[in-house]
């Protein structure tokens, strides 16, 4: 009977409320890279110290983090909400269900933001009580760009992207609906878990370079996105390693810059 009441007019509201949630994160992006607060999403913001007490700075940080996420990441992941959508429309509470799953994906992602948040502090602590470590800062910014590149190449990688181009499969595999609600949230967390495996060292170099630079966003943004959700992502992924190795080794000796530095 819920089934029957439904009209044409849902999807198109559905379509819509996604498309704003994501542009509205874009917008709110591209207004905090150009205010002066645009530091605080990266590296060298976080170790400035400009907001006291350190618990403002993470609220802050998270905030901006979760837009990140919310802007780069929640778009690639659409086929599998989509896919959800259509396989609870008979429920009543299919818009919770749905918010739920969103909520679990989410979660993953600002979990991983505080914890590199708080791993981010640690280093600037160390490299401040050495001045050996602070002359050789370039170490830090190619030794992200050698492990990124490097993670490319692994199994995990790999296995998690095949995770995360089979919606239809992971949905079989991991939705029960026995307990709906706990359920989706659970669905959705581990949709952010093979995401994160998939993308996490990309991250940590948004990180590095700025969070709200608005054009490092939308590259990285975009060739995550191609990895994920094209068919020819698979042949990205071991040639973008491969750059990423260069770009650090050539950092390391000078010949590359690293927008941060």
């Amino acid at each position: 009977m819920i089934g029957l009441m439904r009209t044409p007019d849902d999807a198109r509201w559905y379509r819509l409320s996604i498309v704003m949630l994501v542009v509205l994160a874009w917008a709110v992006l591209a207004m905090w890279g150009a205010s002066p607060f645009a530091s605080l999403l990266s590296h060298q913001g976080i170790g400035g110290g400009n907001i006291s007490p350190p618990i403002l700075g993470l609220t802050v940080f998270i905030l901006g983090w979760t837009l990140m996420t919310v802007a780069m990441m929640l778009p690639s992941s659409l086929p599998l909400v989509n896919l959800f959508r259509t396989v609870i429309a008979g429920r009543p509470d299919r818009n919770g269900l749905v918010l739920r799953l969103v909520l679990g994906y989410l979660g993953v992602w600002v979990l991983f933001g505080a914890v590199a948040y708080r791993l981010d502090t640690l280093v600037h602590a160390v490299v401040g009580q050495s001045p050996d470590l602070a002359a050789r800062s370039a170490w830090i910014a190619a030794a992200i760009l050698i492990v990124a590149g490097v993670y490319q190449f692994t199994p995990l990688k790999h296995m998690c992207l095949d995770k995360c181009r089979s919606p239809y499969s992971f949905l079989v595999e991991h939705w029960r609906g026995r307990h709906p609600g706990a359920d989706a949230l659970r669905l959705g967390a581990r949709h952010g878990l093979f995401c994160l495996g998939c993308c996490w060292t990309l991250m940590l170099l948004m990180f590095a370079i700025g969070g709200a630079n608005l054009a490092w966003m939308l590259l990285l943004g975009a060739v995550m996105a191609a990895e994920r959700t094209t068919r020819w992502g698979r042949y990205l992924t071991q040639p973008l390693g491969a750059a990423l190795v260069l770009w650090g080794v050539f950092h390391l000796a000078g010949w590359a810059p690293f927008p941060s530095t």
